[in-house]
Parts: C-alpha cells; sequence; structure tokens
C-alpha cells in the first residue's frame, strides 16, 4: 500500500467491498489520516471517507477506524463524537485516548454514557477538575475508584469531600483514595475518621472489647493521626478549614488541641482557640503570645476547655515561642520532647515522656470539668 491516498482506495470503498477490505481500508485510512504530505483535496477527501466509515454497518471497521484514529489530534469532532458515542467495543479504547474530545464533550459523555465509557475517561492520561467532577457527581463505585486512583486526574478538596460523601465507606475506592500522592487536609482528616469507625467496629466485634473501650483507643489513634497530618508549613486556610470541619465533627477535643502543641503545631492551636473562643484568629494570637497570663488564661475559659489542662497549656506555649524549630532531621520529635520533659516537670509523679500516657495522667489529676 502506499501512504497515499489513491483512486483503488475510493472505488474499493464505493464498490462496497467484502467487511475484511473495509476493515483493511478504514485502518489505512485512519493510519495515514495525519500524515503531512496529504494535500487540501486528499485531506479533504479522507474525511469524508472516514465519515462513511464511521457509520459503517461492521463493527470490526468501526473498531479499525477507531482503534488508529484514538491518537490523532486533527481528527474532526463530529467524527470523533460518532465515534465516541458509538458501542462500548468502538468508543471505549478510543475515549480512553482521544485528543479530539473536549471538556465539554468529555462531561457530556459521563452524563450519558454507560459505566465503561465512565471509567475509560476516569484513566485518561490527563483528566481535568470539572470532568472529574462530573464523574463524582454521576458515576458508580467503580468508576469513582478507577478515577481516584489516577493521578493524572485533577481532583479539588470539593470534589474529594464529595467522594468521601458518596463512597467513603468503600475499600474499593477507601484504598486508593488514601494512597493518592497529596490529599488535602480536611480530607486526610475525614478519612482517619471513617478508618476509626472501621477499626472500632472491628475491635468490638472481633476482640469482645467494651464499646467505651474501643472508642477511647480510636479516639486516641485518631488524634494522632490527625495532628501527623500537621506541618510548619501547612497553608493558613487549609489549618483552618481542617478546625472548622474538626468542631463540625465535634473532634476538636482538648487532648487534641494539647496533643498539637505538643508536637509543636502552634498555628494549629491558635486557629482551634480562635475558634472556640468566637474570637478573630489575630486577636487570639495577640493574647496567647503578648498580653501575659491573665490574656490567655481568659480566651482559654472563653473557649471553654477543661481547667486542669490550662497549666499545661501555658507551659507549652511558653516552650513553643522559646524553642523553633531547628530545621534538622527529626526537629519535630526533638521539639516535643523538650516540651514534653518540660511540662512533666511541673508535675510529681509523672514519668513517661510519651504524650498519651501524659494526657492520661493530666487527665486524672482532675476532672475534666469546663468553665
Amino acid at each position: 500500500m502506499t501512504d497515499h491516498l489513491t483512486k483503488d482506495d475510493v472505488a474499493r470503498l464505493l464498490a462496497d467491498p467484502s467487511p475484511d477490505q473495509r476493515t483493511v481500508l478504514a485502518g489505512k485510512m485512519a493510519h495515514h489520516f495525519d500524515n503531512q504530505k496529504l494535500t487540501a483535496s486528499e485531506r479533504t477527501l479522507a474525511e469524508d471517507i472516514i465519515r462513511i466509515m464511521a457509520h459503517d454497518a461492521m463493527i470490526r471497521v468501526r473498531q479499525s477506524l477507531a482503534d488508529n484514529l484514538k491518537a490523532s489530534p486533527n481528527l474532526p469532532r463530529d467524527v470523533a463524537l460518532t465515534l465516541a458515542r458509538d458501542v462500548e467495543a468502538v468508543a471505549v479504547p478510543f475515549i480512553a485516548m482521544s485528543k479530539a474530545l473536549s471538556e465539554t464533550d468529555l462531561m457530556e459523555l459521563v452524563r450519558t454514557g454507560s459505566p465503561a465509557k465512565q471509567s475509560a475517561i476516569a484513566s485518561r492520561p490527563e483528566v481535568s477538575e470539572p470532568v472529574a467532577n462530573e464523574l463524582i457527581r454521576f458515576a458508580d463505585e467503580h468508576v469513582v475508584a478507577v478515577l481516584v486512583s489516577n493521578e493524572g486526574a485533577v481532583l479539588g478538596e470539593t470534589g474529594l469531600n464529595q467522594v468521601i460523601d458518596r463512597f467513603g465507606a468503600s475499600e474499593q475506592v477507601q484504598a486508593p483514595l488514601v494512597h493518592r500522592s497529596r490529599l488535602p487536609l480536611t480530607v486526610a482528616e475525614r478519612l482517619v475518621a471513617m478508618v476509626s469507625e472501621t477499626l472500632q467496629d472491628y475491635l468490638v466485634s472481633h476482640h469482645e472489647l467494651p464499646a467505651n473501650t474501643a472508642s477511647d483507643l480510636i479516639l486516641k489513634s485518631r488524634e494522632r493521626a490527625t495532628v501527623a497530618l500537621l506541618s510548619g508549613d501547612t497553608d493558613e486556610k487549609a489549618v483552618k478549614r481542617l478546625v472548622t470541619q474538626l468542631a463540625e465533627g465535634h473532634r476538636l477535643t482538648p487532648s487534641l488541641l494539647i496533643r498539637s502543641l505538643c508536637m509543636g503545631d502552634i498555628t494549629f492551636f491558635e486557629v482551634a482557640l480562635a475558634h472556640l473562643a468566637a474570637v478573630p484568629l489575630h486577636n487570639a494570637r495577640l493574647l496567647i503570645h503578648d498580653g501575659g497570663v491573665l490574656a490567655i488564661n481568659a480566651i482559654y475559659k472563653k473557649a471553654g476547655l477543661p481547667l486542669n489542662l490550662l497549666p499545661v497549656v501555658r507551659i507549652a506555649v511558653d516552650v513553643a515561642r522559646e524553642t523553633p524549630f531547628d530545621g534538622e532531621e527529626r526537629d519535630r520529635e526533638r521539639h516535643s520532647r523538650r516540651m514534653i520533659e518540660r511540662i512533666l516537670t511541673q508535675y510529681e509523679g509523672l514519668e513517661s515522656a510519651d504524650i498519651d500516657y501524659l494526657l492520661n495522667k493530666l487527665s486524672d489529676l482532675a476532672p475534666l470539668v469546663k468553665s
């Protein structure tokens, strides 16, 4: 065969040859469609022939055409849509690769296409956020699992939260979601909470633990994981969203605030205290750091936190202010150890430097009575 279209090619098509001949011709036409050597008239002829073949009665003819055209950037949009709307055997491989389909085309295919076509869209090398959001809204559990497994898919915070709303309890979705290279803070925290609930059921049903004992274990595990999500360079807006989410879910606990302080996450503590006390963040920071003992006592009490933990908070804030991170490896751990050692020196009988042990002991010192 030559690289150029010939009169013989057209003659074979007009003579309606066998399916085998049409399949070969479809492959040839598609394969050479992007040939830069085609003249304008040849390209027009090629487009006309491809339009005819896109409606061929034989599926394998259309399959051959679609398979050879799926990488073509120059395919006319009407032909691309014809192939994408075809039966799955023709459309699915084409949809998964074609650059001739616009974002609008893909969103329409999400709304009208089968799960197989939706899955093909979800697996594309690049999936824009609007297309991803349509999949999250309309597709089933399997398709959304394919989407969240795809690192080429742009998944925003709103979309990811919708994934959790719809399929958060699904292990099929949960596993790839947890393993994405990057998750917004609020999404990661919600996942922590969901995994904790699953673990709680397992503890109660498999180890015959009392439900309240299991709940205590889950709370500690979840709080440790939540604090681990934070870092010194966490975006302040993300921290604010996380604090709001925690508060709405009744997970913004006194022990979580102490954990964040002990790990040196002063921003989280500031934002959380401002939220609980219902004061602007700027004002909260002034009261915490620049107003002296009376000022921090006042905002702490306004936040409704347990009075027995107030001395610990004051010490922790002082240490956080006096002991910046050194930027070396494991500096968060060293900072936390220094923090806890300083706190422990204020109370007799506390020997462990473990955060959980410290919190348990502090809770035993006095009832957790709010002001």
